[in-house]
């Protein structure tokens, strides 16, 4: 009996992901020039970000493609955003430097542990147990509000190049939401950091044990 392969390219979560992939470029070519239309096409792409995990649960055809694609996409985007906000606000390019690599780093550390621990049985740190991270972990609101919050103080440094927006409190609109969502995006890179931190010592802790277990077998 011949054997079908599963194409995993083709799964409905992943022809999603590819579609943000699209969108994604498409925002980074218009953002210098045209924020209406970039706009458009990078919040459809953050949007999609939501369907294509119910699409991977809906169709069972959660992959490790599919993650790993969820994370550049979101990387590649929070990336030239970053670069765009740079080019805009150069004086504050170390602060937008800084926080790109908080994401990029951090995240990429993360990933990378995670992958490993599900491979060994070593004990590791893990922050759902503290209080306050358990409460991040579990809680989607939360999570939600944190995400969202975060998205919005970048959104709104970018959109208030363009646009002052209508005065409230004798504030332009996008300032107002860039000044109410700058702790929280402070509070997400502080997370962030945190999650390198847990990250660099659980990979510490499978260096040590794969060096002992090395070591007792030269023994042997």
């Amino acid at each position: 009996m011949t054997e079908v392969k599963e194409n995993i390219f083709l799964f409905v979560p992943n022809i999603i992901g590819f579609a943000r992939v699209i969108l994604a470029v498409i925002s980074f070519y218009f953002m210098p020039t045209n924020c209406i239309f970039a706009c458009t096409c990078y919040i459809t792409s953050a949007l999609l970000d939501a369907f294509d995990g119910h699409a991977a649960r809906y169709f069972n055809q959660s992959t490790k493609f599919g993650a790993m694609l969820d994370q550049l996409t979101d990387r590649a985007g929070t990336a030239c955003l970053m670069m765009t906000l740079a080019a805009f606000y150069p004086k504050y390019t170390f602060w937008l430097q800084l926080s790109l690599t908080i994401d990029i780093t951090c995240h990429w550390l993360y990933l990378h542990t995670s992958t490993l621990q599900g491979k060994t049985s070593h004990k590791f740190i893990d922050m759902s147990e503290n209080p306050i991270m358990h409460l991040y972990y579990t809680n989607r609101t939360v999570l939600f509000c944190m995400c969202a919050g975060n998205e919005a103080f970048y959104a709104a440094l970018y959109v208030m190049y363009f646009y002052t927006g209508p005065t409230v409190f004798g504030i332009g609109l996008w300032k107002l939401i860039a000044l109410v969502s700058a702790p929280v995006a402070i509070v997400k890179a502080g997370i962030s950091v945190l999650h390198g931190i847990v990250a660099s010592l659980n990979l510490a802790t499978i260096d040590v044990n794969e060096r002992a277990a090395l070591a007792e077998k030269s023994k042997n």
